[in-house]
C-alpha cells in the first residue's frame, strides 16, 4: 500500500473513529495523523491498522482500539513542554503518538522483546525524545519524576501508589481500574496538592492486566 492511501487512511480514521467520538484535542488529532500506525502492528496485519479496533502484537500483548488511545490521552489535557510517563510501552504506538505532543516520554514495558520492537520502530521514525526501559512499570520511573501526565496501559486492582507520588501536583493520571483482571473503568486521578488527589471514573474498558509490585502478581489463564 503506497504512502499517500495510508495518509488517506489514517485521516479517515481520526475524522471517523476519534472526532465523530466528540474528541477534539487538536493536539491529540494532529498526532494521530501523522503517526504511521501500520508500522508499529506485526506485518501480517498492517492492512488492518487503521481498523476500529485492538490488534494482537508480541508477548501475548495487544495494540488499542485507535480511539481509546485518543481518549487516554486527551484525559491527560497535556501543554508541549510537559513531560509524560508511559506504563506499558507496547509496540511503542501511545509513546509514539505523545512524542509528537509533549517535550519528553518515558516509557516502561516488562517484556524485554517489546522494548526492543517498540526501541528500533521509535529510531527508525527518528523520535528522538522517547526514552524507554524494560521494568516494572507499576514502580514507575523515579529518576525523572514528577510527571506532568502518566499513562498506564493495563489494567490494574487499584492505582499504583508510586505512580500517585511520580505525579506533579497539578498533573493528571489515567489508568483502567478494575477488581477483574479484563473489565476494568478508566480512572483519572488529578493530584491537587501534596497528599490531595481527585479521582474520577469516565468509561468502562478492558484491557490486559497490569503484572508487578503494585499491581497483579500474575497474570489469569
Amino acid at each position: 500500500m503506497d504512502d499517500s492511501k495510508l495518509t488517506e487512511l489514517r485521516a479517515r480514521m481520526v475524522r471517523q473513529q476519534i472526532e465523530e467520538r466528540g474528541i477534539r484535542d487538536e493536539a491529540v488529532l494532529r498526532a494521530m495523523r501523522i503517526v504511521p500506525r501500520h508500522l508499529f502492528v506485526p506485518e501480517r496485519y498492517q492492512h488492518r491498522a487503521y481498523d476500529d479496533g485492538p490488534l494482537p502484537i508480541l508477548a501475548r500483548q495487544t495494540i488499542s482500539q485507535p480511539y481509546v488511545v485518543a481518549l487516554m490521552i486527551a484525559q491527560l489535557m497535556l501543554s508541549p513542554d510537559d513531560r509524560v510517563l508511559e506504563v506499558g510501552t507496547g509496540s511503542g504506538y501511545a509513546a509514539a503518538v505523545l512524542s509528537r505532543m509533549v517535550a519528553q516520554v518515558y516509557t516502561i514495558e516488562r517484556h524485554e522483546k517489546l522494548v526492543t520492537y517498540a526501541q528500533a520502530r521509535f529510531e527508525r521514525l527518528g523520535y528522538d525524545n522517547i526514552q524507554v526501559r524494560h521494568g516494572d512499570g507499576t514502580e514507575g520511573w523515579p529518576d525523572h519524576a514528577p510527571y506532568d501526565g502518566i499513562v498506564v496501559a493495563a489494567g490494574g486492582p487499584s492505582i499504583p501508589d508510586p505512580l500517585r507520588q511520580q505525579l506533579a501536583v497539578g498533573g493528571r493520571l489515567v489508568i483502567p481500574v478494575g477488581r477483574k483482571q479484563r473489565q476494568q473503568w478508566l480512572v483519572r486521578l488529578t493530584r491537587l496538592g501534596l497528599n490531595q488527589f481527585e479521582a474520577e471514573r469516565l468509561s468502562p474498558v478492558a484491557f490486559v492486566p497490569l503484572i508487578g509490585a503494585a499491581g497483579w502478581s500474575q497474570e489469569e489463564d
